[in-house]
C-alpha cells in the first residue's frame, strides 16, 4: 500500500461521522476520490458498470480545453509582443516582466516560446485566481450541506479564464466567478441542479457590472495604451466590407492569430476540443448540429432580406462562426449536460434556438455585437420546457401507436 493510501486511511477516522474534524470531510473525500476510485458500491439487486464517474466527466472537459488554452496563451503573446515591437517597447513592466526575465524569456513576437511565455503570465493568474476562489466556494458549501465537494468548479474555472479578455483585473475576475458560483449554481443545490452555466453566469455579471473590462477596442490585447478593435466589433460597424478592408479573415479566426477572449480566437483548437469531447461521448452531438442549423438559416434569412442601414444583415453564416465566441460557445457552453436539454430531440432544439438567438441578437441588437452569451443562458431558461414538449410528443406518439394495436 502506498504511503499516500496509508495517509488518507489514518486521516478517515477524523474526518468521518463522529470525527473531530467532521466538518472538513468534504475536502479529505475531494482529496481521496482525486486519486483513488471511491470506495462506494452497490448492494442492491441492480448493477450498473461504467468505467465514468462524475470526476472522469470533468477531466475529459478539462483536458478538452487545453488546446484552446495553449493557442489561447500562444495567441496574447503574440498579440501583445507584435504591438511592443511596433511601438519600440523592449521589456514588460511589473512582476510579469520579472517573471519572464527570470526565466530568460523575451518578447520577440517571432519566437514561439517568447510569445507563449509572455501570454501565460497572463492566463495562468486568471486561472488560479478563478480556481481558488470557486474552490473555495464549493468547499464552503458542501462543508455547510455535509456532502461530498462536486468537481463541477474545474471545468467552471478553465472555460470562465478562457472567454475573458486578458487584462481583466484578478479582482473581477474573483467577484466574477464568486456571483457564478453562488448566485448561478450553490443557491439552487449545487452541481447537477442549476439550471444556469456557471461560468456564462460570472461573465455577464462582468459584462453588466464592469462593461469597460470586458468589452471595448483596448481590452483585447495586454499592452496599457494600445487598442485594437476585435473582428466581430468592426463588422458590427461596417459588415463584411469592414472587415475585408481591415484585413481579417477567416484564416486568421482558423489558427487564432487574432485579437479577442484568451481561448475563444482559434477554430482549430476549438475543433480539436470538440473531436475529443464527441469521441468520448461527453458531449451531445444534437447540441453542436442544432446549433450550426440555427446559425446557418438564420444567418440566411437575414441575408436574404438585407438592410440598407444595418451592415450584420450580410454577414454570411461562414463568417459567423468565424468571429466572436461562437464556436467556442456551442463546443463548450451550449453542451453543458446540466443546463441544456436532457432528450434527444430537445437537444437539438436547444441548440437550434442557441443559434437563432446568437445571430439575432448579432444582427438586431447594435447594443451587443456578441451574442453567444446571452442567447445560451437564454435557452438555458428554456431547456426544461423543450424536454417537456418532446416528452408530450412522444407520449402522443405511443398513444396513437397503442391505440391501433
Amino acid at each position: 500500500m502506498s504511503l499516500l493510501r496509508r495517509t488518507l486511511d489514518n486521516i478517515y477516522p477524523h474526518v468521518t461521522e463522529g470525527g473531530k474534524y467532521h466538518k472538513f470531510y468534504a475536502l479529505y473525500e475531494a482529496v481521496d476520490t482525486i486519486f483513488y476510485s471511491p470506495a462506494d458500491v452497490n448492494h442492491g439487486r441492480n448493477h450498473v458498470r461504467d468505467g465514468i464517474d462524475l470526476k472522469r466527466v470533468m477531466i475529459y472537459v478539462w483536458l478538452a480545453a487545453m488546446p484552446t488554452m495553449l493557442m489561447g496563451c500562444y495567441n496574447v503573446g503574440l498579440q501583445a509582443n507584435s504591438v511592443m515591437q511596433s511601438m519600440g517597447i523592449t521589456e514588460v513592466v511589473g512582476w510579469r516582466g520579472d517573471m519572464l526575465t527570470l526565466f530568460g524569456v523575451g518578447v520577440d513576437p517571432n519566437s514561439v516560446w517568447d510569445n507563449f511565455w509572455h501570454g501565460f503570465w497572463y492566463w495562468f493568474p486568471i486561472y488560479m485566481t478563478v480556481f481558488i476562489v470557486g474552490g473555495f466556494w464549493e468547499v464552503l458549501f458542501a462543508s455547510v450541506r455535509g456532502h461530498e465537494i462536486n468537481e463541477g468548479f474545474f471545468v467552471t474555472s478553465i472555460l470562465f479564464s478562457l472567454i475573458v479578455p486578458a487584462s481583466l483585473p484578478l479582482w473581477q475576475a474573483a467577484l466574477g466567478i464568486s456571483f457564478g458560483i453562488v448566485i448561478g449554481k450553490e443557491v439552487f443545490g449545487g452541481t447537477g441542479k442549476n439550471f444556469l452555466n456557471p461560468a456564462l453566469t460570472a461573465r455577464a455579471f462582468l459584462y453588466f457590472a464592469y462593461p469597460a473590462q470586458l468589452s471595448g477596442d483596448a481590452v483585447w490585447v495586454a499592452v496599457d495604451g494600445y487598442s485594437s478593435p476585435t473582428a466581430l466589433s468592426v463588422a458590427a460597424s461596417g459588415g463584411l466590407e469592414a472587415l475585408q478592408n481591415a484585413g481579417f479573415t477567416i484564416q486568421q479566426s482558423m489558427t487564432g492569430y487574432i485579437a479577442g477572449s484568451i481561448g475563444e480566437t482559434s477554430l482549430i483548437a476549438i475543433g480539436i476540443g470538440a473531436l475529443f469531447l464527441l469521441y468520448t461521448k461527453i458531449a451531445s452531438w444534437r447540441i453542436m448540429f442544432g446549433v450550426a442549423v440555427g446559425v446557418i438559416l438564420t444567418s440566411l434569412m437575414f441575408n436574404a432580406i438585407g438592410s440598407d442601414t444595418n451592415p450584420m444583415f450580410s454577414v454570411t453564416p461562414n463568417w459567423h462562426f468565424a468571429i466572436g465566441g461562437l464556436a467556442f460557445g456551442m463546443v463548450y457552453m451550449a453542451t453543458d449536460p446540466v443546463s441544456a436539454s436532457m432528450t434527444d430531440w430537445g437537444r437539438f432544439w436547444f441548440g437550434a434556438l442557441v443559434g437563432l438567438m446568437t445571430v439575432l441578437i448579432r444582427v438586431v441588437n447594435p447594443a451587443f455585437p456578441e451574442g453567444i452569451m446571452l442567447a445560451i443562458l437564454f435557452a438555458n431558461l428554456f431547456a426544461p420546457l423543450i424536454d417537456w414538449f418532446v416528452m408530450q410528443a412522444n407520449i402522443r406518439r405511443r398513444e396513437k401507436r397503442y391505440a391501433k394495436t
